[in-house]
């Protein structure tokens, strides 16, 4: 099963909880026991994962009085594969595609057949995820698109469209 880890799930649902006071309040930064009340997410925790998404440059530390964390950009500029890749590393559905021309320590890939089939996989995976953004995932869950979503893979050389 491919799964988010708890703490990659909840950076992303503090930082799309960020994203939605930034549609009022840009500027404003918001402290680590604020988000946790209005996420449920202990408050340890979401200090943690705002450590993480700052030192990413994801979000900013603001010192003072009325200081916390906010966003470094605007939510539409930041995908949830950003997120995942701070918190987690690189997107790789198996370690023999992270980095081209390396085997990522496995000891059976000079005789794997499977192993360039991977490749694409992994980016349809990393395409999708860099094709959503903390905006969309700030939305209102009832919130429906304009239009149809169309999305294109392109895995193995077939192209697969998906129309949601």
């Amino acid at each position: 099963m491919l799964k988010l880890g708890k703490l990659t799930d909840y950076a992303i649902a503090v930082a799309a909880q960020l994203a939605r006071h930034a549609q009022t309040s840009p500027d404003a930064a918001m402290s680590a026991a604020v988000l946790a009340a209005e996420t449920g997410v202990p408050e340890p925790t979401v200090a943690k994962v705002l450590k993480r998404l700052a030192r990413g440059q994801l979000l900013l530390s603001v010192r003072g009085v009325s200081g916390g964390y906010r966003l470094a950009q605007p939510a539409a500029s930041i995908t949830v594969g950003q997120i995942i890749e701070v918190m987690d590393g690189p997107i790789a559905i198996v370690t023999c595609v992270e980095t081209a021309g390396e085997t990522g320590g496995c000891n059976v890939a000079h005789k794997c057949g499977v192993r360039n089939k991977w490749a694409p996989v992994n980016d349809a995976i990393r395409t999708a995820l860099h094709a959503v953004t903390l905006a969309d995932m700030a939305m209102p869950s009832c919130a429906v698109p304009a239009g149809p979503q169309l999305m294109t893979l392109k895995i193995a050389g077939e192209r697969h469209v998906r129309h949601d």
